[in-house]
């Protein structure tokens, strides 16, 4: 039986490096985000865990859908794929790690082998698009 992780992720550029949090007691990185909670729409799951995660307001107006990316979920057994639906938005605040992050950073693509394989995925992407 498979199982798929479904999470939210926001894709935050800055000169061609990708953000990235990394939560308490972990060595990977992940670009942020989360899992819905029961009725949430992905904006909504998208808002509540930046501002959980990074201390900023996402401003709704401005959430775009960038694409959808499957991978061997990170640190699970074989065949737990997570999916990751991932958004850009512009916010408001100063950004900071918050809840259950204990590092935030701004990666380039040749650090990706610090992140989860499907941020690899998502990294690669990027790339080709001429973002990283």
């Amino acid at each position: 039986m498979s199982l798929t992780i479904d999470k939210i992720a926001w894709i935050e550029i800055k000169d061609k490096k990708i953000l990235v949090a990394r939560s308490k007691g972990k060595e990977t990185f992940y670009i942020p985000g989360g899992k819905r909670e029961a009725g949430e729409s992905d904006q909504q799951t998208l808002i509540r865990e930046i501002e959980e995660e990074l201390s900023v307001s996402l401003k709704p107006e401005s959430v775009k859908y960038y694409g959808t990316f499957s991978a061997q979920a990170h640190g699970h057994s074989d065949g737990i794929m997570v999916q990751m639906t991932c958004y850009e938005g512009k916010y408001d605040g100063e950004m900071k790690a918050a809840s259950e992050i204990d590092e935030i950073s701004w990666l380039p693509f040749d650090k990706m082998n610090q992140t989860s394989h499907v941020d690899k995925i998502i990294f690669k992407d990027l790339r080709t698009k001429g973002l990283l």
